[in-house]
């Protein structure tokens, strides 16, 4: 039922298209009930768009082309062109018809998204016993049990010390992710690994998949700004046609010397080849298969509006910490004064496991997988200093230098460690027994796609800045890694949101993309907010577009998303005025007839639809950074190959 109701408009077209060729046979053979046939095919497949016509007339004080094509058919019928009538009444079916086929193809994204939604999930208890229940009945810090190769039912987090998600519903990424313990877990996602535990951390209407399905479906409901006013231009031609059609029906009758049938029979041509059919066609169906083709992609537009505004953008201005960096501390540099680095690197990583400091985190992370035995040690937690590590007679500190050693500093580690914080690193010290051994530079460092798509945008004559609430030597650090025109420094809420502002009226168009809770006034106040997908709740709310995995390349590929539907929408536009222009003067010179200028303006209109459906396809950007990620793996599993043989 589902289905033919979806198909509807469809089946009437097939169905209008069938009785004119039945009529035209039943004409052809000297039959008489063709008069029939083809007002039946009229009713049939003009009903749908006449009555959505009809309502709009009454309802929102609106006309729109449907009553023109209604009017036309019914004119011709009158002076008794029903083939004529029937042919207008198909083609417009036709194309009414392929324009909802176009929109139900842009959100087949968000059906197939919402079909994947679990209904019901296994609920542990205290006992270790499972029970189904709906989702929806879920609380938070429910533990739930998703078994293998099952749908994570509601975001939460994990209570099993691995698990292997697919996450390509939330981020487009075909590539699963490891999860640990506590690890986020969202809901549409799924278990490939084991059956693993999870608590549940929100309920089912505030999960992160609830707000992708909520925010791609407001997006197809909130028109770009070239919809909506070719929607109002709609209203007022409408009105315009209607004047100037019994204009151009009595001025040649009274004064040019046209008969009466002719002159009623151009009006009726000048009915159908005026109507902006295809004008108002240009916008709609290109934007909904662009938005489309985003969340596809893990990117989410709030709206046309800001797809559309991202082809005029001037500046891009991003947050550092966990937008242009990993968000996390790494080892950059390593210095050790000492013959015992085996010795050493055990140690410090013994010392270091004790400790929940991203400093400390960065040091294990490098160095764990080299321990070569497992050392007791007592190890103490100094705040603000460091750690303290003893073992027999030897005390290990790890840490600042006023804390690790009480000895002053050779020129040449004095020069090293200048040099380090020149490059805006942090510098931290390991010493034994109050003698230095070790030193180490840390940096939270730029991600890949970072330093790519400021390249990309700055190529593109678009301006490119840096805000961060860290020191400017850690700042200009960053910013020399990635070649960005601006870096701004020392950076409070309300210095991100002056700059945004002030940034904006100078140059126009200004996009801001960031992640933090600190970064969501600046967002708001952008012409185009971009957050993170893994970034805070409130950046992701008062964003326009939204990131759902944190790839920075995905920026480019929305701009050239946003070039390419305004090249569509442009070439649709002067196209349909083209066609419009052109029947009109042939018309007025009595060039075509009803069948060529019903053939001419709906023929436009299909075209035009088509041509929107071209949204739906790959990007050249997007085909050069698969093959790019393919030559990686084919790269990498060499590598392998290589490394086993």
């Amino acid at each position: 039922m589902k289905l033919l109701k979806e198909k509807s408009s469809m089946i009437s077209t097939i169905i209008c298209g069938l009785l004119m060729i039945a009529g035209l046979y039943n004409q052809k053979i000297g039959g008489t009930i063709y008069p029939y046939l083809f007002i039946i095919g009229m009713i049939i497949g003009g009903f749908h768009q006449t009555k959505d016509g009809i309502i709009d007339t009454i309802e929102d004080k609106h006309l729109n082309v449907d009553l023109l094509m209604a009017l036309a058919a019914i004119g011709a019928s009158m002076i008794q062109y029903y083939f004529e009538g029937i042919m207008l009444t198909f083609i417009f079916s036709l194309s009414g018809s392929l324009e909802e086929f176009t929109t139900n193809k842009s959100k087949k994204e968000i059906e197939s998204l919402m079909e994947i939604q679990p209904e019901n999930a296994f609920l542990l208890n205290e006992n270790g016993q499972t029970t189904e229940v709906p989702v929806k009945d879920l609380k938070i810090g429910d533990t739930l049990l998703v078994p293998k190769g099952a749908s994570v039912p509601i975001d939460g987090q994990l209570l099993t010390n691995y698990a292997s998600i697919d996450e390509a519903a939330i981020t487009g990424e075909s590539i699963p992710r490891d999860k640990n313990l506590n690890d986020n877990l969202f809901a549409g996602t799924i278990n490939i690994g084991n059956s693993l535990k999870m608590t549940v951390s929100k309920e089912s209407k505030d999960t992160l998949f609830s707000k992708i399905i909520q925010l791609v479906d407001d997006a197809q409901n909130t028109p770009s700004k070239t919809a909506s006013f070719l929607t109002n231009f709609e209203n007022i031609y409408v009105k315009a046609v209607l004047v100037l059609v019994p204009l151009a029906i009595l001025i040649p009758y009274f004064f040019l010397g046209w008969t009466w049938s002719e002159s009623f029979y151009r009006g009726m041509v000048l009915l159908v080849v005026a109507s902006p059919c295809a004008l108002v066609a240009s916008a709609t169906p290109a934007t909904l298969a662009a938005i489309s083709h985003g969340a596809k992609n893990g990117v989410l537009f709030k709206g046309g509006i800001y797809l559309e505004a991202l082809a005029d953008l001037k500046a891009i201005t991003f947050d550092k910490t966990g937008t242009i960096t990993k968000g996390i501390p790494v080892v950059t540099d390593e210095f050790f004064i000492t013959d015992e680095k085996v010795l050493a690197i055990d140690m410090l990583t013994a010392i270091e496991t004790e400790s929940t400091h991203p400093l400390a985190n960065a040091i294990t992370s490098k160095y764990a997988p080299q321990i070569s035995e497992k050392r007791h040690l007592e190890v103490s937690d100094i705040t603000g200093s460091g750690m303290l590590g003893k073992e027999l007679e030897n005390e290990w500190k790890v840490g600042n230098i006023d804390f690790v050693t009480t000895e002053p500093l050779t020129a040449e580690l004095i020069t090293q460690t200048e040099k380090l914080q020149e490059e805006g690193k942090t510098v931290i010290y390991f010493s034994k027994n109050n003698k230095i051994i070790a030193f180490f530079g840390l940096l939270d460092v730029p991600k890949q796609d970072a330093v790519e798509t400021i390249k990309y945008f700055k190529d593109n004559g678009i301006e490119t800045t840096m805000l961060t609430g860290d020191h400017s030597r850690t700042a200009n650090a960053v910013a020399k890694m990635i070649d960005i025109d601006h870096v701004i420094a020392d950076c409070l809420p309300e210095d991100k949101t002056i700059f945004i502002k002030e940034q904006k009226e100078k140059l126009g168009t200004n996009a801001m993309i960031g992640d933090g809770v600190n970064d969501a006034p600046a967002l708001a106040n952008a012409s185009i907010g971009i957050a993170m997908g893994q970034g805070t709740d409130i950046a992701i709310d008062v964003a326009d577009i939204v990131l759902m995995k944190d790839d920075l390349e995905k920026l480019a590929v929305s701009h050239q998303l946003s070039l390419k539907l305004k090249r569509i929408v442009t070439q649709n536009i002067v196209f349909s005025l083209s066609v419009i222009a052109i029947l009109i003067i042939s018309n007025f010179f009595q060039v075509i007839n009803l069948p060529l200028g019903v053939i001419g303006h709906e023929g436009s209109t299909i075209l035009v639809i088509l041509n929107g459906l071209r949204m739906l396809r790959k990007l050249p950007i997007e085909r050069k950074m698969e093959k790019q990620k393919s030559e990686k793996s084919e790269s990498y599993s060499s590598f392998q190959e290589q490394l086993s043989h």
